[in-house]
C-alpha cells in the first residue's frame, strides 16, 4: 500500500522531498476534488494525507465519503479544526468518545 498526498504546493513539497511518489499538487477546489476522486479509485493507495482546510472546502458528499473511508484511510493534518477531526476519527475507530 502506498501513501498519497493531496494539497497545495507548500503542503506537498515536504512529502515530495521525503520520497513520497503519489503526490497530487492542486491549486483550487476543483483540482482537489478531482485528485481526491482519483486517489480514492487507486487500489494501490492505502493512506491519503490532506490538509484539514482542503478537506473542509470539498463538497459535503465527498467530505462524508472521506470521513467514512476505511480503505484508503484519510489523515487530515493542520488547519484550525484538526483537534475536532482527530477526536471524530478516534471516536469512529474506537467507538467511544475518549474526551468525555
Amino acid at each position: 500500500m502506498e501513501l498519497a498526498v493531496i494539497g497545495k504546493s507548500d503542503f506537498v513539497t515536504g512529502f515530495r522531498l521525503a520520497g513520497i511518489r503519489k503526490v497530487y499538487e492542486t491549486a483550487d477546489v476543483i483540482s482537489t476534488e478531482s485528485a481526491v476522486k482519483s486517489a480514492l479509485q487507486d487500489k494501490s493507495v492505502g493512506i491519503i494525507v490532506m490538509h484539514n482546510d482542503d478537506i473542509g472546502n470539498l463538497p459535503e458528499l465527498l467530505r462524508k465519503n472521506l470521513n467514512e473511508s476505511v480503505q484508503p484511510t484519510v489523515v487530515a493534518l493542520g488547519g484550525s479544526g484538526a483537534g475536532s477531526s482527530l477526536r471524530d476519527k478516534i471516536k469512529q475507530a474506537v467507538g467511544v468518545d475518549l474526551w468525555k
